[in-house]
């Protein structure tokens, strides 16, 4: 973990949060400043910075926050209209949390391209 890393202290339940989804590699809850009507984001429960961070051994995890993501959204019923997946990798793509995270959003319509 690392000391200041938000996304671990949620994990580690000394910030409390919305948890919509936990098993024992990966954690899902409410995002705060939702920016659609479902915005939830799906978290490794290990500690990895950003995408550039990601080596080969963790693409069995990366892929499992996916399978997350898609569970999430048919459970909210957004799997059949469409939900998008995102997930940023440093301060110039929007990255504010140190922590690799992918967002889901769904239950409205998105535009292309996206900000």
């Amino acid at each position: 973990m690392a000391d200041d890393c938000l996304f671990c202290k949620i994990r580690d339940g000394q910030i409390p949060a919305k948890v919509v989804y936990k098993d024992d590699k990966s954690l899902a809850f409410e995002d705060i400043n939702p920016q659609a009507p479902m915005h939830v984001l799906v978290i490794p429960t290990r500690h990895i910075p950003t995408i550039n961070d990601i080596a080969t051994e963790d693409t069995e995890l990366v892929g499992h926050l996916f399978e997350v993501a898609a569970r999430i959204a048919r459970e909210r019923g957004h799997a059949a209209t469409g939900y998008r997946t995102v997930m940023n990798c440093n301060r110039n793509a929007g990255q504010t949390v140190f922590h690799i995270h992918l967002h889901v959003l769904g239950g409205r319509t998105f535009t292309w391209p996206p900000g």
